[in-house]
């Protein structure tokens, strides 16, 4: 099998990188193309990449093509390589809030598999979730989620609404931790310790969390309860948030991530 990834921004090339592994590949390198001619020259020089600076070149020979281009360039990428593509390529998209069936109509196809990465893949830690239109096979489908496997964990969903809503929590969610971290950052600054050893306290404590709460079946509010105590440190920190509603706040966050990543499915 032959896998092409067009577009060696970040995401492609997290991508690009995590799949170069799979056993799928065999001894088949990852194609990879991208507009640039500096960073096609770049590409050139890694090992695992069979790096192509013309369209016409890969996009005919690829089984599976992944489009790892901004939502805004879809329309160029989807006139540049329709000449190239066929019935039997199965298209996977990275780009956010493109529907399948824009991707369809766009290049005049019907097999497409829709995703909705996060930037955690790139250190393998990422989330997929991912969904298919009717026209992709079972065998053809496992395949993608065994080269999305590589970058961390992926998650079928049966429609695309799944996909925008998955937007406001895992594809938009990293961002609303290194937001609650830089608080607490600038919180320890403020305190009085110096800039590497808040990072520390900041980045040990949320790894800590994270590893308790997946190392167990206890809920985060169970875990809260653990921690604080009545009339105690952490019940006056957590007693503040839910004055100034912080939760609710969190919530309506990843509303509007959600609901932007519906308005530009609507767009044109």
């Amino acid at each position: 099998m032959k896998v092409l990834v067009l577009g060696a921004g970040n995401m492609g090339l997290t991508y690009a990188e995590g799949m170069a592994t799979s056993p799928f590949l065999g001894k088949r390198k990852l194609m990879i193309y991208d507009v640039s001619p500096q960073k096609t020259e770049a590409l050139s020089t890694m090992a695992q990449f069979d790096a192509y600076d013309s369209i016409e070149d890969c996009v005919p020979q690829a089984d599976v093509i992944f489009l790892a281009v901004k939502p805004y360039h879809k329309e160029s990428l989807f006139e540049s390589i329709k000449p190239y593509i066929n019935q039997e390529q199965v298209f996977v998209s990275l780009m956010a809030g493109v529907t399948i069936e824009t991707i369809q109509n766009g290049l005049g196809i019907k097999k497409v598999i829709r995703t909705m990465p996060n930037l955690p893949a790139k250190v393998g830690k990422g989330v997929t979730s991912f969904t298919e239109s009717k026209e992709v096979s079972r065998i053809e489908l496992l395949t993608v989620r065994s080269l999305l496997d590589t970058t961390g964990a992926s998650i079928h969903v049966e429609t695309e609404n799944f996909i925008d809503a998955s937007t406001g929590i895992s594809g938009s969610g990293p961002a609303y931790i290194f937001y609650f971290m830089q608080s607490m950052l600038e919180a320890a600054l403020k305190m009085g310790f110096s800039s590497n050893d808040s990072k520390v306290l900041v980045s040990q404590t949320f790894e800590g969390a994270v590893a308790l709460f997946n190392d167990s079946d206890l809920s985060p509010e169970t875990w809260m309860d653990r921690v604080a105590s009545k009339g105690g440190t952490t019940r006056a920190a957590l007693d503040s948030m839910e004055d100034n509603n912080v939760k609710e706040l969190i919530k309506e966050a990843a509303y509007a991530a959600f609901n932007r990543a519906t308005e530009l499915g609507k767009e044109k």
